[in-house]
């Protein structure tokens, strides 16, 4: 087995929009980091390190309002599983992350309870602090800068898998699903568990995430050890999500990942984008070329996070597992028939 990288590979996204030689060069690196590695550092992607500071500050705000304006728009009164989440109360296999958090989507219209799938519960209105009103500007803000080039990404990356680079868009259009998370982790003492957030996948496409001047998130490698993936200043952490593993039959794997707890009397915040496709899409098996396709190694099988191609029932999983409270209040009719579905649903 080949040895753990020190660091993750990082890649300048500039190069994307180079003359052809170095746009190639580019989509090679692109694709031999998504592989090998399944995250990488993205520079030059034009989103300017003001504006990252300025969402930081307005996310820091929020924070620091007292619990009572924050519970005040806790996840529990939103059926759509938008707004604030105590450190604790999201899971992860199982067990509670030491983290809060506001979930921040694209505000939509609510379906009415006869709409015929279930999924489409997911889409309304988001809530906002009223003690905050600078938070709903700031985050739209981010959330249609950071779209915009997750999707520029996600071409690039169907371009690295000799595809056309509009190979995706009839499963992310004309409403892809798109989350926004607001991260706080708040230090804790180191007798106690040091999960800020359990070892997982992330569902969709890509994940982009921007962290702040402290450390914590950490990739698994292939020979199981972790990688450290501290801050790199102006630079997101970009990672291969669940739905392209899917699309490409393992070409590409979602890799696990964690966040350990920062030291007691300190903590870290991190902006949290995922991109993903329209709940009603399914995701295809793409024909990759020989020399990709001779590289394909299946679709990972864990009967603790079965893969689905049916996107509207995977991220409502997944939903209803990390937010047990919401769906007790809000989804209680679905939780029986969950297990079934999903069965049904498992990638073949």
């Amino acid at each position: 087995m080949p040895a753990a990288p020190a660091s993750l590979p990082v890649l300048d996204f500039a190069r994307f929009s180079a003359d052809p030689q170095e746009r190639a060069a580019f989509l090679n690196d692109l694709g031999a980091a998504a592989r090998e590695v399944g995250f990488f550092y993205l520079t030059g992607h034009g989103i300017s390190p003001e504006t990252a500071d300025t969402t930081a500050r307005a996310a820091r705000q929020f924070f620091a309002l007292p619990d009572s304006q924050k519970l005040a728009i806790d996840m529990v009164n939103s059926p759509h599983f938008r707004g604030y989440t105590r450190a604790g109360w999201e899971r992860t296999r199982g067990q509670p992350d030491w983290r809060e958090q506001i979930d921040i989507g694209v505000d939509r219209p609510p379906l009415p309870g006869s709409a015929a799938a279930p999924w489409w519960r997911l889409q309304g209105p988001n809530q906002w602090p009223a003690q905050l009103p600078a938070l709903r500007p700031a985050a739209e803000h981010w959330l249609a800068l950071v779209s915009g080039l997750g999707i520029r990404l996600l071409r690039a990356f169907a371009l690295a898998m000799g595809q056309q680079e509009d190979v995706f868009e009839s499963i992310y259009t004309p409403a892809p699903n798109l989350l926004l998370k607001f991260i706080r982790y708040p230090g804790r003492e180191a007798a106690g568990s040091d999960q800020g957030v359990g070892a997982h996948k992330d569902g969709g496409f890509l994940t982009l995430l921007y962290q702040s001047d402290r450390g914590g998130l950490q990739v698994e490698a292939a020979d199981g050890s972790w990688i450290d993936a501290p801050p790199l200043p102006g630079a997101f952490v970009v990672n291969v999500g669940e739905l392209l593993e899917l699309a490409s039959d393992g070409y590409l794997k979602a890799t696990v990942h964690r966040a350990v707890t920062p030291p007691s009397g300190t903590d870290r915040l991190s902006l949290a984008f995922f991109l993903g496709a329209n709940l009603d899409a399914r995701i295809p098996l793409i024909s990759l070329p020989p020399a990709l396709a001779a590289q394909a190694r299946g679709v990972t099988r864990d009967p603790a996070n079965p893969l689905i191609r049916d996107v509207g029932l995977n991220v409502l999983k997944s939903r209803l597992r990390s937010h047990p409270d919401v769906a007790q209040r809000h989804h209680a009719d679905l939780l029986a028939s969950l297990t079934a579905q999903q069965t049904d649903a498992v990638a073949d």
